[in-house]
């Protein structure tokens, strides 16, 4: 499995299960205002990794985006109904990453981490083509 692919996966993975944290049917409202705080915080990391994958004007991120970096309302229900929808965004994200076809995995990344490893013949190719050129120079070099 592609290492990218597998990087993916497990963000989406990890954000699945903060996540579900949230919104999962049996999961209580965070009881104090430090729970709600930490949620927040790990939703909105898992929307800075998840994003990277995207393209930066994709309706998903924009909105998970706007989502993230508004800060947390006062009072019990106002926070609590903000962590709600970050996780909903978040959810949508990881969603719209896990859809990426290969060609559009890079899509949202800047071109230097979007570096293509040469394989291992090319490789061997080169170091040979450099060995022999060394040989060549040094037997044409003359002998003392």
């Amino acid at each position: 499995m592609e290492p990218a692919k597998v990087e993916r996966r497990d963000h989406a993975a990890a954000a699945a299960e903060t996540v579900a944290l949230v919104l999962a049917e049996d999961s209580p409202l965070p009881d104090t205002p430090e729970d709600v705080e930490q949620l927040a915080t790990r939703l909105r990391g898992h929307i800075s990794r998840l994003g990277v994958s995207l393209p930066i004007d994709e309706p998903v991120l924009v909105r998970a985006r706007q989502l993230g970096s508004a800060p947390l309302p006062d009072g019990f229900m106002p926070s609590r109904v903000h962590l709600v929808r970050l996780a909903e965004a978040t959810q949508e994200l990881a969603d719209a990453v896990e859809r990426l076809t290969p060609a559009d995995r890079h899509a949202g990344q800047p071109a230097k981490e979007r570096r293509v490893r040469p394989s291992r013949n090319t490789v061997r190719v080169l170091v040979f083509a450099i060995a022999l050129i060394t040989l060549v120079i040094a037997a044409s070099l003359p002998r003392t």
